[in-house]
């Protein structure tokens, strides 16, 4: 019996040998066969993506300037409203008591200029006939002026009481949708409040937030003449919504940030995009979608290219079939598979597309295609499997000695 085992081992050992190849099943590539490809053009759209905040164009936080229990909740959240429309109505009996007594005081001046008027005016027919002197002329015309500016301060306090009554009724200062309401009926609050009573967002037309960093900025604005080019040829921008579908109206890209946040290095952008149904709103989440469309582009999978010192290069393939490590520019907008060549490259140059970190300048390779070379990764991983199935038996039978 122990006789068979050994025999079964070495029976395993030799289908070992016979698979051949390198530890882990990887292929022997030491026939310096690469995969080549031969440059076309193509028309394509690649797109860039980029987290995005979506707000209304305007956002104004509703506040009161009195402090007070709420006594009346006029709308609901979410609803639409315009401005000037009454939103929330605060206690305003001490207000009230406030105006009455402003009006009162206003009375009360009216008749004392009233009285000074008359004392005055009698006074100076008094003067005329030397009943009285210069100085009861004088005396009862600053009597009547005292009572004029007291009457304008009276009317001046009841202005001033009328504004704050009508500060117990808060009004929209702007139409459109109510934001959440956190106060109720019978809440107190005051103008210190560190809440908002609701926020009123304009959402007819909607800003969407996004950054890009630093370099993405630079290479769009470097040959357009700056920010200012670079806004006025940015191409139309779509908005994916948080549930992967992309919003029905198209974006224009309007604002940049003339700073770098130092914290991110990025920089931020706005895009407006019109919204008609109010299928947008204020706070919420998506991603900007920039396309990048070219109808003639010469286009390189990002695994062929290398990159030394923010430049990119390739293995070109010579007619005597070596390598030539060559220096090629892409288009600054990537979908982080493939680049857009814009020199460097040419119709009917062949190049590596795999394996190129085994290469150097000046290497004679043997060119396959990119099936050929696949296939080669492919039956080299199933060489793999037969060895590890072939090392498991063996394990087991050295197991039971």
């Amino acid at each position: 019996m122990k006789k068979g085992k050994i025999f079964l081992m070495a029976a395993f050992g030799a289908l070992l040998a016979s698979c051949g190849g390198k530890s882990g099943g990887k292929p022997n590539f030491a026939d310096n066969e690469y995969a080549v490809r031969t440059v076309a053009t193509e028309g394509t759209e690649l797109q860039t993506t980029y987290p995005a905040t979506i707000k209304g164009i305007q956002d104004v936080q509703i506040r009161p300037k009195v402090s007070g229990f709420i006594t009346k909740v006029c709308v609901q959240e979410g609803q639409t409203v315009s401005a000037g429309q009454l939103l929330f109505v605060i206690d305003n009996e001490t207000y009230q008591a406030q105006m009455r007594q402003a009006k009162a005081a206003v009375n009360t001046a009216q008749a004392q200029l009233a009285t000074a008027k008359l004392t005055f005016d009698n006074s100076k027919k008094l003067f005329e006939a030397n009943v009285v002197g210069q100085y009861e002329l004088q005396t009862a015309e600053n009597t009547y002026n005292t009572a004029m500016a007291q009457l304008a301060q009276a009317k001046a306090g009841l202005a001033s009481a009328e504004e704050m009554l009508s500060y117990c009724y808060v009004k929209s200062p702007a139409s459109g949708v109510v934001g959440s309401l956190p106060f109720k009926v019978g809440a107190l609050v005051s103008a210190s409040s560190a809440e908002p009573l609701t926020t009123v967002s304009d959402i007819n037309t909607m800003e969407v937030y996004f950054s890009v960093t630093e370099k993405d900025m630079l290479n769009m604005t470097k040959n357009v003449g700056g920010v200012s080019g670079a806004l006025a040829a940015f191409p139309a921008v779509k908005l994916q919504l948080a549930d992967g579908s992309i919003y029905g109206e198209p974006g224009k890209v309007v604002k940049a940030s003339g700073v770098i946040d130092a914290n991110t290095g990025t920089v931020s952008l706005i895009a407006r995009f019109a919204n008609p149904r109010h299928e947008l709103r204020s706070g919420g989440a998506g991603q900007i979608v920039i396309p990048n469309v070219n109808s003639n582009a010469i286009i390189i999978p990002q695994v062929a290219t290398s990159e030394v010192q923010n430049k990119k290069f390739v293995y070109l393939v010579g007619k005597d079939n070596k390598v030539k490590y060559s220096e090629i520019k892409v288009a600054p907008i990537d979908d982080g598979i493939n680049y857009i060549v814009t020199d460097g490259l040419k119709p009917g140059d062949r190049y590596v597309s795999k394996g190129i970190t085994s290469l150097h300048d000046g290497m004679e390779i043997k060119p396959i295609t990119e099936a050929q070379y696949q296939k080669k990764i492919d039956d080299a991983a199933k060489l793999g499997e037969g060895q590890n199935s072939a090392s498991a038996v063996i394990d087991a039978l050295s197991s039971k000695k």
